[in-house]
């Protein structure tokens, strides 16, 4: 049955405010080092200080909105290249003005450069968006976020983990229905290792809603997909079972255990911009550890992968300029249908200041063919 386009059902729903966020791999925050990042259309200056803690700041002076991060990092206080007023680096509280003389009281320590919660979990440095303050309103210290940094899900002491990531060139919610879409499989993601279009076959999943998203059950992975044949040869494993979950504002966790052994993944699809997202991928798992080349090999299965997803959307981003009327059927896109509703549910509580009425009742059950 046809429904509605993305766009007419989601009119002010592209980005959605009060959710941690990831800015950038671990990696590309070094000490002393100031680091631009964009996230959800809001300019970022991230670094580290003497002790290696990560802290995000708006990347813009409030004096006369220089972007901090052409300035200068001691360890603890960020300098701007303007007037050289300096902010500390976590709170972004000001320290200085080196233009005020002696004898002007001015009280310095009111000014905040804005500043957002910081986290580093999983090779990722991670920064909770707040709802926007009124339009002119100045900064004051950030306040506590209400939850922890999301983390990928561990099930041992010892484990691997790696990490992709890659630039889509459409909105955050084409980013994400991509993600969930379970029927472009066998025409996307094609390899003589994984699958091929003549595995396609009718499938039949359980879905049951979750606090801010739903779950596809624990269910048997697909048996035309060569790694999950491998995998329970290696486990030598009774059954082998798989739980995806999505989660707002845009997360999908996947979770497989074969006895002993498990694999779990937290993708993100992160708003950038109204028309530019990134898909950030973080793996770990127990199972081929001994294998010397292990996270390097997995880094090239899943980069294959996104490249693929990418190529997509690059090409469906020439289609998406001329605003085509689209159209969500049953039961494949259903999980694309849950997102918005979810979206939009979570969006009226928000203004209304109730508790988020969730769009799903109870289990179903949907089909497919994949």
């Amino acid at each position: 049955m046809a429904d509605e386009s993305p766009q007419q059902q989601t009119p002010d729903s592209l980005m959605l405010f009060g959710f941690w966020y990831r800015a950038l791999p671990s990696e590309r925050a070094g000490r002393g080092k100031l680091v631009k990042a964009m996230l959800l259309e809001v300019p970022l200056v991230i670094g580290r200080d003497k002790q290696r803690r990560p802290f995000a700041l708006r990347d813009a002076c409030p004096h006369r909105g220089m972007p901090l991060s052409f300035g200068w990092f001691d360890g603890e206080q960020v300098e701007c290249s303007y007037h050289g007023w300096r902010f500390e680096a976590h709170t972004g509280q000001c320290q200085l003005i080196p233009s005020l003389t002696s004898d002007q009281k001015f009280r310095v320590d009111r000014i905040y450069a804005g500043s957002f919660p910081c986290e580093e979990h999983d090779d990722y440095i991670w920064v909770y968006i707040p709802e926007p303050a009124p339009a002119g309103a100045g900064f004051t210290k950030a306040a506590a976020p209400p939850v922890p940094a999301p983390r990928v899900p561990t099930f041992s002491q010892k484990y691997k983990i790696a990490y992709l990531t890659a630039d889509l060139p459409c909105s955050v919610d084409h980013g994400i229905i991509g993600l969930m879409d379970p029927a472009h499989g066998p025409f996307v993601h094609q390899a003589w290792w994984w699958r091929s279009r003549q595995s396609i076959h009718e499938k039949q999943k359980n879905f049951e809603p979750i606090p801010y998203g739903f779950r596809m059950s624990a269910h048997t992975p697909s048996s035309n997909s060569a790694p999950y044949k491998l995998l329970r040869l290696y486990a030598d494993a009774d059954s082998i079972t798989t739980t995806i979950d999505f989660v707002l504002p845009n997360m999908r966790v996947e979770t497989i255990r074969a006895g002993k052994y498990w694999f779990s993944s937290l993708t993100t699809v992160t708003p950038i911009t109204r028309d530019h997202c990134r898909i950030d991928v973080v793996a770990a798992w127990n199972i081929f550890r001994w294998m010397p080349f292990g996270p390097q090999l997995l880094k090239f299965v899943f980069a294959k992968f996104v490249r693929q997803d990418q190529e997509t959307m690059e090409k469906q981003s020439e289609g998406l300029k001329h605003n085509p009327h689209l159209m969500l059927i049953d039961d494949a896109d259903r999980p694309a249908k849950w997102y918005f509703q979810l979206k939009q549910a979570y969006l009226e509580a928000r203004r209304n200041g109730v508790e988020m009425q969730h769009p799903m009742t109870g289990p179903v059950t949907l089909k497919w063919r994949s």
